[in-house]
């Protein structure tokens, strides 16, 4: 070879070397570039609210004893098996052997009980506080086995456990993890710029290291609905779990990608104040609830994508029953029963609505609605964080608000009196009670129907829809879920076909 020719080689040796690393040796892809509406407060799932913080860390930073699948089936993860006594009271974990943190500490038995009794703390900000607080006792007979006793029967403790909220954190890390997290996940923070993206890359440690097909994957935080439609059609985003739902009717004619539209576990819900004059008055709420077109909202909100509930409660759960008729749509009905408790029109409100495109756009339709019966809301569009500090927290300072509320068997939440509903009933607490009590489904299913029919008839909140997620991803990209049981995205999963 000549000399000439020696150096052209070296010069395209040296060029192919400063190119982005974004193809692996086997000539696919190994990066992918995510989208995401809201971007996470923080990275501690165990200490927010916000479920931005589980799209970003639950199964890839973290990991938790079990594993919620995309059918909303239960499998094996930390914990590689489990049993049960009869009474579902009792439940034994024998956890995998061998798994280690990312800052080299053991991960063991002693973990999870220090990752379970932290959640249940005077200081604890766990959004799923009550549910620690329902263990009894946890007593670990050896470094691989936990045993956790609950106060009450607990048939769907295996899925809770696999909820961001229960994932394992490393003791000593713990306090930080908001900012620098540590798991036993197969991802790292590698950067955090905050309001522009977050960038994980394959903790080489794992002990499934080898299986894992994406060496990084950066999240941008896109909120803007016509910006994500523009970031995925010039290829700079490769997926957008949850995009924005009008946008779903031009990716579907676009051969480039797959449209994924599923169902879910969470509802829309407009929320109201309970503990606030005049709310505190049922009458008041059923004659909100009897304003809302729960078709019009959902057309109005996420463009059809959703199913009307009328309780705190989806189709396809045990137990579920269709209580849209306890609430009817019903203008004359609401107005007569703003009369009767005494409400002089026309009535100021506010209605303080998150970023989320459907809190957004259905704000603009409840409001229309409400005028109706002379209720005049006046919106205020507020960040996520604001609305956390403002609404969710303990300040509770709002009148109306609307979310989506996406964990599963949350019907406890309407027995937390600090919680921001500001619900209140004995008979419901009772209710709830017997619920958890109740060991065989049959009983139990009966119960949350009875459950579901008195929040709709206490109008303890204007109960929406179902709604139904719509994912767009390019067409080359596998692993990628069309189901939704619970706000997540595996990367390990996710591959380049």
């Amino acid at each position: 070879m000549s000399k000439k020719l020696v150096l052209l080689a070296v010069a395209a040796l040296t060029a192919l070397s400063l190119l982005p690393q974004t193809v692996s040796a086997q000539g696919k892809k190994d990066s992918v570039v995510m989208g995401m509406t809201l971007e996470p407060p923080g990275l501690d799932p165990t200490s927010g609210a916000a479920a931005a913080i589980a799209e970003v860390t639950l199964y890839n930073v973290y990991e938790t004893l079990t594993k919620i699948k995309e059918d909303g089936s239960v499998a094996p993860l930390l914990a590689e098996s489990w049993e049960t006594t009869p009474d579902l009271k009792t439940y034994t974990f024998k956890l995998r052997k061998g798994v280690a943190f990312q800052n080299g500490e053991p991960f063991n038995a002693q973990a999870v009980k220090f990752s379970y009794e932290r959640a249940t703390e005077p200081t604890s900000t766990n959004k799923d506080k009550s549910l620690f607080q329902s263990i009894a006792a946890i007593t670990l007979p050896d470094s691989d086995t936990v045993v956790i006793n609950m106060k009450n029967p607990e048939p769907n403790l295996p899925f809770l456990l696999g909820q961001a909220s229960a994932s394992i954190v490393e003791p000593k890390s713990a306090p930080t993890n908001a900012t620098k997290p540590v798991g036993t996940g197969p991802y790292v923070l590698a950067s955090w710029t905050k309001g522009s993206s977050i960038t994980l890359t394959k903790w080489p440690d794992h002990r499934d290291a080898a299986a894992i097909k994406l060496n990084k994957v950066v999240i941008r935080f896109i909120s803007d609905p016509s910006a994500q439609v523009a970031a995925l059609l010039s290829g700079d985003i490769d997926a957008f779990p949850r995009v924005v739902t009008r946008s779903v009717p031009q990716f579907k004619a676009d051969p480039r990608f797959n449209v994924l539209i599923g169902g879910s576990r969470a509802k829309t819900i407009v929320t109201i104040n309970n503990r606030k004059k005049p709310f505190d008055d049922v009458r008041v709420r059923r004659a909100i609830l009897a304003a809302i077109d729960r078709k019009a909202m959902i057309e109005g909100s996420v463009d059809g994508l959703g199913v009307p509930i009328g309780s705190f409660y989806t189709p396809g759960s045990l137990g579920y029953i269709d209580t849209t008729d306890i609430n009817p749509f019903d203008i004359e009905k609401a107005k007569k029963l703003l009369a009767e408790a005494g409400v002089t029109t026309p009535l100021e409100v506010s209605l303080k609505l998150p970023p989320p495109p459907y809190a957004r756009q259905g704000g603009e339709v409840l409001a229309a609605q409400l005028a109706k019966i002379g209720i005049n809301a006046k919106i205020e569009n507020v960040e996520w964080a604001q609305w956390l500090s403002s609404v969710f927290t303990g300040q509770h300072n709002y009148d109306l608000t609307i979310v989506s509320h996406v964990e599963p068997f949350d019907l406890a939440r309407f027995t937390e009196e600090n919680y921001y509903f500001g619900y209140k009933s004995d008979a419901f607490n009772a209710l709830y009670k017997s619920i958890t009590e109740a060991a065989n489904e049959a009983d139990r299913a009966k119960l949350l129907g009875d459950a579901q029919r008195m929040l709709a008839t206490d109008a303890a909140a204007g109960f929406l829809f179902q709604p139904q997620w719509a994912t767009v991803a390019n067409k080359k990209l596998k692993g990628v879920w069309t189901q939704v049981p619970q706000f997540e995205n595996d990367f390990s999963e996710w591959a380049w076909e």
